[in-house]
């Protein structure tokens, strides 16, 4: 559809306001682009607001195809260049129905074709453009079958070495993109004696993808150096990179780390979508209590919030969320971080560089004399940058922060471990939020399960796990109803899909500032914290094991009491 009669169908149902549209086409004609992924990006429009408006003109279903199953005997009965051309989808087949998903679901033609063509009732259902180009992409072979057939090539003597480059880019191309279609957070290209293992990190845990001949090692990371403007002739020593691509109208940031092992070189790439990526703490797996707890401390003029848990436990996205909270045009908002992960617009960003002898500590430093209101120091890993941290916060800023601990109380020992006197402590820290990351079970082959004498037999050993899930319930474990994902096309067979948080929120209170004064135990401080109400991050995980978010394995894999 043409992009005006989107913006007339948003405007006559009341889904978008007149000042909203205008603000993104007067930025559209300054800086280029397109309204609708204006609105998107600036949170005045959502998937799920558009697709049921546009529905709703087609008075046909909306469908979010990540949640579908994309048979493939149904997605063959429109052959690949005329759902390209036509952007249509079909999506599910029985005798009778063909369900089709369209970005132009008033396109007659190609419905009455496909009608004709299949003798079967086409049941149209609204689709984005987004899912619309992903979705095609199962047309295409596996990743291993794509590069059997590359590797076939590049075994042919007659290549020109312009053909062979060529090859060698499509590689990468493909294993960049591929990455990106399977949602993995990282790529990992591991060479061995006689081959090259890849294998993708996807919600968090790693999967072997393909493995390659040994003799392309040098030209791949060749390639990908060149991308992430790093050295080519450097083999010994460790490097970093970046570099920028774009798969189904989506820009895709990475990041590049290469280190020498025995058998030559290492190359892990982060992929890093702020599209993916919303930051609203909404979506981060906040229970209500905790969610209040955090929107009512943002609001705090200074003081500290600081973020713990162990690396890739989700602590930078928390922050992120908070500091999309608080980034307005009346603050003044810097950060120093190693690295800067996402850029974000209105928030002045340092990047840690030790060549230039940038550090946490003078980069906070030079900080607190660029007057900011608020600061956020992506960790605070010393002495110096924790006493600096804090009297930024005494002195009226609003200091955001992580460490590395492994639950809440723990944090408040620490820091006094660090140097920081501990009535400073007690009268600079907000709030501590300790996190971890769950798989969350994939919605489309969710089913619901009753603990057989095995797994009640092992739970039978956690005693103090039987009594949290008695207390929820009110009843015996083995009556209570558990949640998994069978597996399916969606979730690549893991039952899982995505992940959420699991947190700890210790609020300080009188009784606990008391506490850190007397410098006890983090045990006392813990009991102290129950007493006051707090949830452990076990109890929060298990809570999202009843509702059916997360498997208890999950929950026990990361959280124990």
């Amino acid at each position: 559809m043409e992009e005006e009669k989107i913006k007339k169908i948003l405007l006559d149902q009341s889904y978008l306001s007149k000042e909203d549209l205008k603000k993104a086409e007067d930025y559209v004609k300054k800086e280029g682009g397109s309204v609708l992924d204006y609105l998107f990006n600036n949170d005045l429009l959502t998937k799920e607001i558009y697709g049921e408006a546009i529905a709703e003109y087609f008075n046909v279903p909306f469908i979010d195809l990540k949640n579908e199953k994309i048979e493939e005997e149904a997605l063959h009965t429109i052959p690949e260049l005329v759902a390209r051309s036509r952007k249509i989808i079909a999506f599910f087949k029985d005798e009778k129905n063909l369900k089709v998903g369209m970005i132009n679901p008033g396109d007659l033609e190609i419905i009455n074709l496909i009608r004709k063509k299949s003798g079967l009732k086409v049941l149209v259902n609204f689709i984005t453009d987004r899912d619309l180009k992903l979705a095609l992409d199962f047309y295409k072979g596996s990743l291993q079958e794509e590069f059997d057939r590359m590797l076939g090539e590049l075994k042919d003597q007659t290549l020109s070495r312009e053909d062979r480059d060529d090859l060698i880019v499509e590689i990468v191309d493909t294993i960049l993109k591929y990455g990106q279609h399977n949602k993995a957070s990282d790529i990992h290209i591991e060479p061995y004696r006689d081959k090259i293992g890849v294998r993708f990190r996807i919600d968090g845990v790693m999967h072997k993808v393909l493995e390659l001949p040994k003799d392309l090692h040098d030209l791949i990371l060749r390639r990908i150096k060149i991308l992430g403007k790093m050295r080519t002739d450097e083999h010994r020593a460790a490097q970093d990179g970046k570099l920028r691509f774009s798969v189904a109208n989506e820009v895709i940031d990475v990041r590049i780390s290469s280190v020498p092992v025995v058998e030559g070189e290492n190359m892990v790439m982060r992929l890093l979508s702020s599209q993916n990526r919303q930051f609203d703490l909404e979506n981060l797996g906040f229970n209500r209590n905790n969610l209040q707890t955090v929107q009512k401390v943002v609001k705090s003029p200074h003081g500290m919030i600081l973020v713990t848990g162990p690396t890739g436990s989700g602590k930078t996205t928390t922050l992120y969320a908070v500091l999309k909270i608080l980034n307005r045009p009346r603050v003044h908002v810097s950060t120093i971080e190693d690295p800067v992960e996402y850029d974000i617009e209105g928030i002045s960003q340092i990047q840690v560089n030790p060549k230039t002898s940038l550090t946490f500590a003078k980069g906070l430093r030079a900080i607190v004399r660029q007057d900011p209101d608020i600061i956020m120091v992506g960790e605070i890993r010393d002495k110096e940058t924790a006493g600096i941290a804090v009297n930024s916060a005494l002195t009226g800023h609003l200091v955001l922060s992580t460490l590395h601990t492994n639950d809440a109380p723990t944090t408040l020992p620490r820091l006094i471990e660090m140097g920081v006197e501990p009535y400073l402590v007690a009268s600079t820290v907000n709030v501590i939020i300790a996190q971890r990351l769950v798989r969350k079970i994939c919605t489309a082959c969710r089913v619901s399960y009753k603990l057989d004498q095995k797994q009640k037999k092992i739970l039978s050993y956690q005693k103090h796990i039987k009594k949290i899930l008695h207390d929820m319930k009110g009843k015996d474990i083995g009556k209570i109803n558990f949640y998994k994902g069978r597996g399916c096309p969606i979730c690549g067979g893991t039952g899982y899909t995505g992940r959420v948080g699991i947190f700890e929120l210790l609020e300080m209170t009188d009784d606990i500032k008391n506490l850190i004064v007397k410098k006890v135990s983090s045990g006392e401080i813990m009991k102290q914290a129950r007493a006051d109400g707090m949830k452990t991050m076990l109890e929060d995980g298990l809570e999202k094991v009843l509702n059916g978010i997360t498997t208890i394995e999950e929950v026990l894999r990361v959280a124990r009491d």
